[in-house]
């Protein structure tokens, strides 16, 4: 016999959070859909860091110092920790809101700005806020319904609003605001000085190898480790030269871009804009005119805590499974045995009313107290 069982099953918050974003191991890990080109970074990464650990490293520990394979590791383990932190973190996104709250700044915009005449355009919503004695306007999101903070602006990509925004970065596959840019800034950093050692240390490997055989029979050269004989270990040396060398430009070039940007306190949507230079030539707010200062306030500063709570309780749904139940035949359980009860109620024959007597009671006219009924003489045990 199955029964019915009711089941509670406990849904969390980023199960149900708008936006394009992915979410793995129940909520811990945010990133964004696309995450195509973030895969090919930790190939780049993880191919070239292979094949030099593998081949030049063990030449040149011999041949110049067990310190080059060391620091080496040290520089790829910080690269790849700070790259899962900056991909896998809450970049700073800020929740929409609600429906009464959506409802409520409605009715603040309506009453502020008053009823607009049919084919009029509305004027723009914005809120004045003064930080350190100078205007900041405030920009409504008609995506999230709400006010943005300072400096936050709307992903196109996550479809959200991330609190200081900075940009969105393919490479990492997720935005970077103001909960994980120190995390991209020590990432692209430490990957900077990564490429550039290895590239040198390649270059040392060909010039050593060279010296001693020549640099064409270096070339020609292949080691018995390998399963193709054609396949040349200085032709790998060589390929890791060229990821390295044209990878050098971009990865150092970006990272000499955000230390300019993290001198002045400034964001890259901001230097796009040109909110604090060009034509608007209004002063940076967030600069405390001091590049230490804006240094440590950046990197060094307290990180705040997620507002998302992805891993929060949000409700309880039922669901119903059945279950088989180990009852023998002929006992009543649950709602089916009284269902088989009042089936074999129904087949049973029913007195009719003729045959028995039914006794009437005399009925009291009203406003009369009702007679107790005379003691007949027996007790009552």
């Amino acid at each position: 016999m199955s029964v019915m069982v009711a089941r509670k099953k406990v849904v969390r918050k980023w199960e149900k959070l708008p936006g394009r974003n992915t979410f793995c191991c129940d909520g811990r890990i945010m990133m964004a859909r696309q995450k195509g080109i973030f895969y090919l970074t930790l190939f780049l990464i993880l191919g070239t860091c292979a094949l030099f650990f593998a081949f030049e490293c063990r030449y040149l520990a011999v041949q110049l110092s067990p310190a080059i394979p060391v620091f080496a590791a040290v520089l790829f383990l910080f690269a790849m920790a700070t790259l899962l932190r900056t991909s896998f973190s809450d970049p700073g996104v800020i929740p929409r809101a609600l429906p009464d709250e959506a409802a409520f700044i409605e009715m603040e915009i309506e009453a502020t700005n008053g009823t607009v005449p049919q084919g009029q355009r509305p004027p723009p919503r914005i809120k004045n806020f003064q930080i350190n004695n100078q205007i900041v306007k405030l920009k409504y999101c008609y995506t999230c319904k709400i006010f943005r903070p300072p400096r936050a602006s709307h992903c196109s990509i996550c479809d959200n609003c991330v609190e200081r925004f900075d940009h969105h970065c393919p490479w990492v596959g997720n935005c970077v605001g103001k909960r994980n840019y120190r995390y991209f800034y020590l990432f692209i950093l430490s990957l900077s000085l990564l490429t550039i050692y290895i590239f040198t240390f390649n270059i040392v490997y060909v010039a050593l190898k060279s010296l001693k055989i020549g640099f064409l029979n270096t070339l020609k050269e292949t080691p018995g480790t390998y399963p193709s004989p054609e396949l040349s270990l200085t032709l790998l040396t060589v390929l890791e030269v060229l990821i390295c060398f044209f990878t050098l430009w971009s990865v150092v070039g970006l990272t000499g871009f955000h230390t300019f940007l993290v001198a002045l306190n400034q964001t890259t949507n901001e230097d796009i804009k040109g909110s604090w230079t060009g034509k608007n030539r209004v002063q940076n707010p967030y600069s405390h005119g001091n590049i230490v200062k804006n240094c440590c306030e950046v990197l060094c500063g307290p990180l705040p805590p997620s507002v998302l709570d992805r891993r929060g309780i949000l409700q309880q749904e039922e669901s119903t499974a059945p279950e088989e139940s180990s009852c023998p035949r002929g006992t009543v359980q649950g709602s089916g045995g009284q269902a088989e009860a009042e089936q074999k109620d129904r087949s049973l024959p029913h007195p009719s009313a003729s045959s028995t007597e039914v006794p009437t009671e005399k009925q009291q006219p009203s406003g009369e107290l009702p007679i107790p009924p005379q003691d007949t003489g027996q007790a009552e045990h």
